[in-house]
């Protein structure tokens, strides 16, 4: 089911909601002191830390493409992966501990994983029926990793918003699942997984660096589109930054 099939209830829902982009990290920022990388471009899994976030429980995708995640992690060695969800009031995927959460991910090298709705302002969290925009994303990412090593994946429709000229940092990577004008696929009822988050998860064994990870990801989608014959294609985006251009996997 396409994503886009959704767009009208998503934007009853957030029709009267403004971006969080003026909103500023709810903790102090602190720039956290640089990490040098190892010429193999490997650093301990159990250094990572990652921030998994389900932004809606409208599709079971959200949810599993997370917990998927999550035990993924696990296996490689990741011992710090905090969980927020939509439907879990313990861990409700609010605006405000989404923000919380990325400004104290703290870390040798981070990981953020959000998976939702989107609009070209941003990702769309049902707790509280927000959009968290990249401003806000930036500042909260800046505050929690400073110049680590960092991984940000934002899985929605035009998700492309993220890649920005505030956004691209040195340190980062950036893979999101769709162009900023395009929708992408695979968030109904019936899906286990968005096109996206499948392909994220396909990939990840076969792969030693995030760059690798980034394009074979890439690459499925742009395979399974075909075969399902979609007509405007989502055209996910990938930013490597000049010092994480071999950063590896956790454990790889």
């Amino acid at each position: 089911m396409v994503r886009v099939a959704a767009a009208v209830v998503l934007a009853l829902l957030i029709g009267g909601c403004t971006p969080d982009d003026a909103a500023p990290p709810s903790a102090q920022a602190t720039q956290l002191a640089a990490v040098t990388i190892p010429p193999n471009g490997a650093i301990p899994a159990a250094r990572w830390h990652a921030l998994l976030v389900a932004g809606d429980n409208s599709s079971p995708a959200f949810a599993n493409g997370v917990d998927t995640l999550r035990d993924r992690l696990s296996s490689l060695g990741v011992r710090d992966v905090r969980v927020l969800l939509a439907g879990d009031p313990a861990r409700a995927s609010s605006s405000t501990n989404v923000r919380n959460a990325l400004s104290t991910l703290g870390g040798e090298a981070c990981l953020v994983f959000v998976t939702s709705h989107g609009e070209e302002r941003g990702f769309f969290l049902r707790p509280d029926r927000r959009l968290f925009g990249p401003t806000a994303f930036d500042q909260a990412l800046t505050a929690g990793c400073g110049s680590a090593p960092t991984v940000a994946i934002v899985s929605a429709c035009h998700s492309g918003t993220f890649i920005n000229d505030q956004t691209r940092r040195p340190n980062r990577i950036i893979m999101t699942a769709a162009a900023i004008d395009r929708t992408s696929f695979g968030c109904g009822a019936d899906d286990d997984y968005t096109y996206y988050d499948q392909c994220l998860l396909q990939t990840l064994d076969s792969v030693a660096t995030w760059r690798e990870l980034a394009l074979g990801t890439r690459s499925c989608v742009e395979t399974l589109e075909r075969r399902l014959g979609v007509r405007q294609e989502s055209r996910p985006q990938i930013f490597v930054g000049a010092a994480v251009a071999n950063l590896r996997l956790p454990g790889r």
